[in-house]
């Protein structure tokens, strides 16, 4: 009884493999423009989604940031922390352009 499982997995693995290989990214290329209502949903997740993430980012960074200062002072690594830290989560949440043309 312990096959069945094994051949339907594989089975399964086998049929996403085929599917994926039979649908080729150029074909989704020519949907990408300005007028696309995928471009749209992309849009609203990234506005209600991707730009709270980067300000939770931020915030845990700053924590991390905070954290990590009796180790990176001594290395003089102070600025690239800070940079990788805090500065990009909250470059990634209100700096971007809304919307972003290379989504």
């Amino acid at each position: 009884m312990t096959k069945r499982p094994k051949k339907v997995g594989i089975t399964a693995l086998i049929f996403v493999l085929v599917a994926t290989f039979l649908c080729p990214a150029a074909w989704g290329e020519g949907s990408w423009d300005k007028d696309n209502p995928t471009r749209d949903e992309l849009n609203m997740i990234d506005l209600l989604v991707a730009r709270p993430v980067g300000v939770a980012a931020g915030i845990i960074g700053t924590a991390i940031f905070i954290v990590s200062l009796p180790f990176t002072i001594p290395t003089g690594s102070v600025r690239e922390a800070g940079r990788m830290f805090v500065v990009e989560p909250f470059k990634f949440s209100f700096v971007r352009e809304f919307p972003d043309e290379s989504i």
